[in-house]
């Protein structure tokens, strides 16, 4: 797995402060940054969190680049609806001899990981098979329809694409760019670096969290899960390893 911070807004502290400065100070937009100290800074954002306001927050916006994740990732990261998503294609992109994401657990488990390992090989097979039997198809169909033999088997690839992705696992790899800004950030952290969080998209969620820490470190002081800031939210469904959860939060502060 690799994430990256792609983008984001500069200065995203200052400026959630002066979007707060706005609502509760009598400041005009030409003076609104003047005297926004690193203190004055804090103390706005302090006064946001205390108050629950969170919608200056989301002046703020944060753009990842994140590969080496699967395709079952992706469908619980496309829950957060209040984000940006960019997703390669399997239409577009061949996944011949796709990567594969392999779970911990069938990693630690060796009879587990031979079947796995054969189940993708196969489908990695049928794939290519199945591709290649429509491409002859489809080429064959769109020469028929007058287009030269470059074109049609152009199109023909696409085609065959759209059908033959339908036997790739949800193990196969994907690439994604996500822009999200501060506030569905905190919502997203708070559900996915906790514990009961299927274990992929958790570790790819503390890998954000500590990437957007470095840049706007007062935004994100008390972001994760909820947990790290009081009582545990999911009740008897609890992990039961909130000091291993904080512990872990305030190694990632301390670097």
């Amino acid at each position: 797995m690799k994430v990256e911070l792609l983008a984001y807004t500069p200065d995203g502290d200052k400026l959630v402060a002066a979007a707060a400065k706005l609502c509760y100070a009598k400041s005009d937009i030409d003076t609104l940054l003047d005297g926004l100290t690193p203190e004055k800074t804090e103390e706005f954002l302090d006064k946001l969190m205390s108050l629950g306001h969170e919608s200056p927050v989301e002046h703020a916006s944060f753009t990842f680049g994140i590969e080496g994740v699967s395709r079952t990732l992706l469908a619980q990261l496309t829950r957060h609806r209040i984000a940006s998503f960019s997703v390669q294609s399997q239409r577009y992109v061949s996944k011949s001899g796709f990567r594969f994401v392999t779970p911990p657990e069938i990693e630690a488990c060796p009879e587990a990981k031979q079947l796995y390992l054969a189940n993708m090989q196969r489908n990695a097979e049928d794939y290519d098979a199945i591709r290649n039997l429509l491409i002859e198809k489809h080429t064959k169909t769109f020469m028929e329809q007058g287009k030269s033999e470059q074109n049609a088997r152009a199109l023909a690839e696409k085609k065959a694409n759209e059908d033959a992705r339908f036997v790739l696992p949800g193990a196969c790899d994907t690439r994604i760019i996500m822009t999200m800004n501060t506030r569905s950030l905190y919502n997203f952290f708070k559900l996915r670096c906790c514990n009961r969080a299927q274990w992929e998209i958790c570790e790819m969620a503390w890998l954000m969290l500590e990437q957007v820490r470095k840049v706007s470190p007062l935004l994100f002081r008390s972001a994760g899960p909820a947990c790290v800031r009081g009582a545990c939210s999911e009740g008897t469904m609890t992990c039961g390893k909130a000091s291993e959860v904080r512990a872990r939060h305030r190694a990632m502060n301390e670097k």
